[in-house]
């Protein structure tokens, strides 16, 4: 069976984001891969599983040339490999990911507990949560833990963007990738206030920021001029020039007092957040940056992430998905005569080669860590790796 088909399988048995991006001209009109050839969806329904894992069998096999290859799982492919770069050795760890071999593969971000401000090993975070691979996931605030970027999990936001750098969304069906911005608002009956954070260290005293339980007890102190207000179950609740506890069931908005005050009388107050794009039916988003893979040519627009301080050859972390929906993750070591780490240039070439449509960098250096399982894979700059606050993790649904 031919690669060409089985790529038309995945892409009509899962019909995530990507697919619809996946469109090209020809004979002047604009075609789906999906609707070339002589293939009907009857013919693509009635491909055996033995065949599709035949397939990624041997694509695997085919563009990880002289890799130790291993069947973590049936669709989970754990392959370890060196390259060379420059004339110096580099080890890059893979996990490929085919969730149309088995349907109870679940990716999901992990923070390392109920607390934003906490910070786990990865092995701690993967066992505490039964996962058989784990990557570590976005930037944190190394003082506290805090993730600084975009992170959802289970469809409830954790922290919002920063520099609106980009994530990647994850979904029942498939991925997508994209700069993401946050579209929050207090809505009351006085009237709607822009929020312009969530769960993030204050970058302008003339934001406004909401504050959830996973922050802590106590939304942080004012900025000058600023007030609290306390949300919980549409009202507003407490009004404070100090630090308010924050509800349970609601938020703490923090911000400058002319821009709140209108509100302070409202009988209702609701916070809703969503982001842009609006990723309808969104499970999970984590965010990184810079891009590496864009619409499947090499991209990296640090600059404009403003995460200039990571250029270099260093360890690196990184994920992408292909055009037929495979999640590929990726571990580079660094800083080691045996293992000199790869430029984010390098690290896109070799996740364009793989055959991602999208990456995108992750958190590296000191944090890139893989668990595979039921151990650290590759070889961090401390053993085990260091405390994290995140991880984008694989278990098995029961």
């Amino acid at each position: 069976m031919s690669a060409s088909l089985i790529l038309l399988i995945g892409s009509l048995i899962k019909s995530p984001p990507i697919i619809a991006k996946e469109l090209r001209i020809a004979q002047g009109s604009i075609v789906t891969p999906l609707l070339e050839g002589n293939k009907t969806k009857e013919d693509i329904k009635n491909i055996s599983q033995e065949d599709l894992a035949n397939d990624f069998n041997k694509q695997t096999r085919n563009k990880y040339k002289n890799a130790l290859i291993y069947d973590v799982a049936p669709g989970i492919k754990h392959i370890k490999l060196t390259r060379t770069y420059q004339g110096r050795p580099v080890r890059i760890n893979v996990v490929e990911v085919n969730k149309r071999l088995n349907s109870n593969i679940d990716i999901t971000p992990q923070l390392s507990s109920s607390r934003l401000a906490t910070k786990s090993t990865i092995t701690t975070i993967a066992r505490k949560n039964h996962s058989i691979v784990a990557i570590n996931g976005t930037y944190f605030k190394p003082q506290t833990g805090v993730p600084l970027g975009t992170l959802m999990i289970n469809k409830k936001l954790y922290t919002g963007p920063i520099y609106n750098r980009v994530a990647m969304g994850i979904f029942d069906d498939g991925f997508d990738m994209a700069r993401v911005e946050l579209n929050a608002t207090l809505k009351t009956s006085k009237g709607d206030v822009k929020i312009d954070n969530v769960n993030q260290p204050r970058m302008l005293s003339t934001y406004v920021i909401a504050y959830s339980p996973e922050w802590g007890h106590f939304a942080p102190p004012c900025p000058k001029y600023g007030i609290q207000m306390a949300v919980e179950n549409g009202k507003i609740t407490s009004i404070s020039r100090e630090a308010l506890p924050i509800p349970e069931n609601g938020y703490v908005i923090v911000g400058p007092k002319d821009r709140l005050e209108k509100t302070f009388k409202s009988r209702h107050a609701n916070v809703d957040i969503k982001t842009i794009p609006d990723w309808k039916n969104v499970n999970h988003i984590i965010s990184g940056g810079p891009y590496l893979v864009k619409n499947g040519e090499v991209f990296i627009d640090m600059t404009e992430q403003k995460l200039g301080a990571i250029g270099g050859r260093n360890p690196r972390t990184a994920i992408g998905y292909t055009q037929d929906g495979n999640l590929i993750m990726v571990a580079v070591d660094g800083r080691e005569g045996s293992s000199v780490g790869m430029t984010l240039r390098e690290l896109a070439g070799f996740l364009k080669a793989v055959g991602c449509t999208n990456a995108m960098n992750l958190d590296g250096g000191g944090s890139t860590v893989m668990y595979v399982n039921g151990k650290v894979v590759n070889t961090p700059t401390v053993k085990g790796g260091i405390a994290l606050s995140n991880a984008l993790t694989i278990d098995l649904k029961s």
